[in-house]
């Protein structure tokens, strides 16, 4: 069973944890963390989520999940990463972007420099089964076209300028 920490709209600990399963109570959040692995060709890493999953299935995402009970939010990245994708990384490679509050969650946004081949990329049994790397041309037009599940689309926003400024180095 998924249990997360709790935290107060200051994010502040509430020293409590949450079964996924349950509904969250009004006034708490948890930590999910989304990450943006990019290549040495400036192209970003998109998973196709399981046809099956509850909630955007057969859309394509960034590895993205929440920070489980007694992990920091980079533990949490570097296993979301690990887990989903068989991408391993050290948590010092995982660069802070922003944070963004939502209804039930601060999501912290991270972006790692990588290069694995899509071949070599190892899917997680019931919630990625497939991976393309996209360039932000090819990932602006899957937008457009409904394919990326939607909280990925609205995350991406406002670090856009900070993904492409570490990419492209303008």
């Amino acid at each position: 069973m998924e249990k997360w920490d709790l935290y107060n709209v200051d994010r502040q600990p509430l020293n409590q944890t949450h079964n996924r399963l349950e509904a969250m109570a009004k006034g708490t959040y948890h930590i999910v963390v989304s990450i943006w692995t990019v290549n040495s060709q400036n192209q970003v890493l998109a998973t196709l989520r399981h046809p099956k999953k509850d909630k955007y299935p057969n859309f394509w995402e960034n590895t993205a999940g929440s920070v489980l009970a007694g992990e920091t939010s980079r533990q949490g990245a570097r296993r979301e990463l690990l887990e989903e994708t068989g991408i391993n990384v050290e948590e010092e490679a995982l660069q802070f972007l922003d944070t963004i509050k939502e209804l039930t969650a601060f999501v912290d946004l991270y972006i790692v420099r990588k290069d694995v081949a899509i071949e070599e990329l190892v899917m997680q049994e019931g919630e990625t089964v497939d991976a393309k790397w996209v360039s932000l041309e090819q990932l602006d037009e899957m937008i457009d076209k409904g394919f990326i599940a939607e909280p990925v689309a609205q995350r991406l926003v406002p670090v856009r300028k900070a993904i492409e400024q570490l990419m492209y180095g303008e």
